[in-house]
């Protein structure tokens, strides 16, 4: 099975964007399903951004990071990767704002009905996470 695939599956089973694009990418870890827990619906359910985007930010860091303080070097090559990701994010998708790629308020019933309804879940969320994984790639 490949990373997208496993991601899918594990965003079907239940676990957030963040926590699908991450625990794909990086496996199935305790310390990554927690790391990635708090940022799913656009962190908090704020529908800031995107919890494919911060599962991706996530991984980043994971692999591009050194242990103990790092070096401004080290900081300097993270955060572009991290912008660089956005960048290429934001040209799939338009933003990298969950309110704006759902169109709905995923903490009313009614946003909920209509994401059910219009089966969002598939059509954007998979898609982003889809997205996430691609880009990564590209960024190896």
């Amino acid at each position: 099975m490949d990373i997208k695939e496993n991601a899918l599956l594990l965003f079907r089973a239940g676990y957030n964007c963040a926590q699908a694009v991450a625990l794909g990418c990086a496996g199935e870890n305790k310390n990554m399903v927690q790391a990635a827990a708090a940022f799913g619906g656009g962190m908090g359910r704020m529908q800031k951004t995107c919890g494919a985007v911060t599962g991706a930010y996530i991984y980043l860091g994971l692999v591009n990071s050194t242990e103990g303080v790092p070096s401004d070097e080290d900081k300097r090559m993270l955060y572009a990767k991290v912008r660089q990701f956005n960048q290429l994010f934001i040209e799939r998708n338009g933003t990298d704002q969950c309110s704006e790629l759902l169109g709905e308020d995923i903490n009313t019933q009614e946003g909920k009905a209509r994401i059910r309804e219009l089966d969002l879940h598939a059509k954007v969320c998979e898609k982003c996470i889809i997205d996430a994984i691609e880009i990564l790639d590209e960024l190896r």
